[in-house]
């Protein structure tokens, strides 16, 4: 029998393979909001306040995107696993036409009442205009970008992480070239401003969608797309999507508020919040999302083989894996916050801000690298309820509430907000190990099985 540390050293070799394509997607995702960011800052710091409040609402079709996706890769993991590929393609075709559907309320709210869902949270008058315009264009893309998160999931449960990374790489690069042009009037291009960014943001994500599709159903990858004959399929990915489709509404519902609160102390202080949420997750997102879904895929394959031992040895390495790289992510951005800080903006004011916000989020990185894999293995066995109750949780009791009892309430100012963010995510850390260790996500994954099980061809 293999030594643990023959174990371990095995799970990290395909941890890492598995989540250098994640990596590379995620930092490419998060470099190409982090150009958006760039670009606003040197239009005016009401665009990176417009951009950043705007982003709030983008979240809902993102949320709906991850959502179905990980019911997909929920799914397609463990059908994989299982070796049954006609479930499996079903399980995808559905997921993608429930996400396209599902994207076309938000054109019609972008073209009603954008600039009013701005001017709502409290914006100066000349953000609320920014920020509308922006909005209306990423809402008008919300269909292609829900088809094109749903589709990358979908093909990442089959162990195919390559594919997603070439397409989201591809369209990634075509949106922060578009940002950079369009937004800055450069190489012939028009003098957009804020308009661009979001243009930008429009035509690459159509771009991913349509390329996501078009893999699926050639040659290139082993899924492909089947007629759904089974309402057990639209049962569980629904049971597996909502509550992390709630899971992710709470966070950006919580940020309404918590945007409101950091807004009280000024635009500068809410335009830093936004510069050090985007350097963590420009530099620990890729890591801490790669492992998320890497546990998400490796997890969802064992139970799908009936190795529920298995499954739970590869959360335990892969956390073990998280704790040491992103605790060397976190060593890099404390000693260089300042420097950090100055890529985003001049302002002094809003780098004084800035570089606080960057530690404090270089803190709770650490954190991620024990949240991401453990709720990573809860969603590949189809419990997402145990990750939503983390989340919602922290962000009632600490995010919200107790930033607002320190902050304004004794006083503490922006200190108060540093405390309540730190004790959020630690809060998430304790649920889900709570959740991982009491072990029912064992049982609930048995339960999915055995139900898609008895559709077999």
């Amino acid at each position: 029998m293999a030594s643990t540390r023959d174990r371990t050293v095995a799970v990290w070799k395909r941890t890492i393979w598995l989540s250098w394509p994640i990596a590379i997607q995620q930092t490419l995702n998060t470099l190409m909001r982090t150009v958006d960011i760039v670009v606003a800052g040197m239009i005016s710091p009401f665009a990176v306040a417009a951009v950043g409040l705007a982003d709030l609402y983008a979240q809902f079709p993102l949320r709906i995107g991850l959502s179905l996706g990980t019911g997909a890769i929920a799914l397609s993991s463990q059908e994989t696993g299982r070796g049954v590929t006609t479930i499996r393609d079903r399980a995808i075709t559905q997921a993608l036409v429930m996400g396209f559907l599902l994207g076309l309320p938000f054109t019609l709210i972008g073209l009603g009442v954008s600039g009013f869902l701005i001017e709502i949270l409290g914006a100066e008058a000349d953000v609320v205009e920014l920020g509308g315009a922006y909005l209306l264009i990423v809402f008008a893309a919300a269909p292609m970008r829900i088809t094109g998160l749903v589709g990358a999931r979908s093909l990442q449960g089959t162990g195919d992480t390559i594919t997603p990374m070439l397409v989201n790489g591809g369209a990634n690069m075509l949106n922060i070239y578009l940002t950079i042009t369009l937004g800055l009037g450069l190489l012939g291009m028009p003098d957009l401003g804020i308009i661009g960014i979001g243009v930008a943001t429009a035509i690459s994500r159509t771009f991913e969608a349509v390329f996501m599709v078009l893999a699926i159903v050639s040659r290139w990858t082993e899924p492909g797309l089947a007629r759904p004959r089974s309402l057990i399929i639209t049962k569980q990915l629904i049971d597996i999507s909502l509550p992390n489709f709630a899971e992710g509404l709470s966070s950006s519902l919580a940020s309404f508020p918590f945007n409101a609160i950091i807004l009280l102390f000024g635009t500068e202080a809410n335009a830093a919040y936004h510069i050090g949420r985007r350097v963590y997750q420009q530099l620990g997102g890729p890591l801490y999302r790669s492992y998320s879904v890497a546990t998400s895929i490796l997890v969802g394959q064992s139970l799908g083989e009936g190795d529920t031992d298995e499954a739970r040895f590869i959360t335990l390495a892969i956390t073990a894996f998280g704790v040491l790289t992103l605790g060397v992510t976190s060593g890099i951005l404390l000693i260089w916050t300042e420097s950090i800080a100055w890529l985003f903006t001049d302002d002094l004011e809003t780098l004084e801000i800035a570089i606080d916000f960057v530690a404090v989020f270089a803190l709770a990185i650490v954190l991620f690298g024990i949240f991401s894999p453990v709720a990573g293995c809860l969603r590949g066995a189809g419990d997402t309820r145990t990750p939503f109750y983390a989340r919602l949780s922290g962000a009632i009791v600490f995010q919200l509430g107790l930033s607002y009892l320190l902050a304004v309430v004794f006083g503490l100012g922006l200190l108060g907000i540093y405390l309540g963010l730190i004790l959020n995510y630690a809060w998430w850390v304790l649920v889900v190990s709570f959740g991982f260790f009491r072990g029912t996500w064992q049982v609930k994954a048995s339960e999915m099985i055995a139900e898609r099980a008895a559709m077999d061809d």
